[in-house]
């Protein structure tokens, strides 16, 4: 088999309708779009429109809201850090902090910070610099050894700082 071989199987490809050429070819004329009215013409913007009644869209409740301060963590199991330090790909000597995660290609990018959550099972004795922990993350973490230090948020440190 050769690339100038390759093709699709029977059927995959459908071809396109040409329409309002003739008509013998069934789709001319009106090109498929009965007669006359809005949606004959070109520019049409019908989506949700229901002939003047109320649309649904806006008969029911609004609900709850989005939060522009809410912080992105990216959560990390502690099973796919113990994955990567098996796989050679993180250093349990030195601390683990988010850039080392990303180097090792753990995360793919940081957002605001790093939280460590308590998936799987972990054997290494690691040391992690992070942005947050669940509970359990930290007991399985110290059980096996190691230890976590969870950075203060920036705005509460920035607080404590004005007082």
């Amino acid at each position: 088999m050769r690339l100038n071989e390759l093709s699709d199987k029977p059927g995959a490809l459908k071809a396109r309708k040409r329409v309002g050429r003739g008509i013998g070819s069934g789709l001319g004329k009106t090109g498929g779009r009965g007669v006359k009215g809005q949606t004959s013409r070109s520019g049409v913007a019908m989506k949700g429109f229901e002939g003047g009644q109320m649309p649904l869209n806006r008969r029911l409740p609004k609900r709850g809201f989005n939060n522009i301060f809410r912080k992105h963590f990216v959560a990390v199991n502690v099973g796919r850090l113990q994955a990567a330090v098996d796989a050679g790909k993180l250093d349990a000597g030195k601390t683990i902090d988010a850039a080392a995660l990303k180097e090792a290609g753990v995360i793919r990018r940081v957002r605001d910070g790093v939280r460590i959550l308590a998936g799987g099972e972990i054997t290494a004795k690691l040391n992690l610099d992070v942005a947050g922990a669940s509970a359990a993350a930290i007991a399985s973490v110290e059980k096996a050894g190691g230890s976590i230090k969870i950075a203060a948020p920036a705005a509460a440190s920035e607080a404590e700082d004005k007082a």
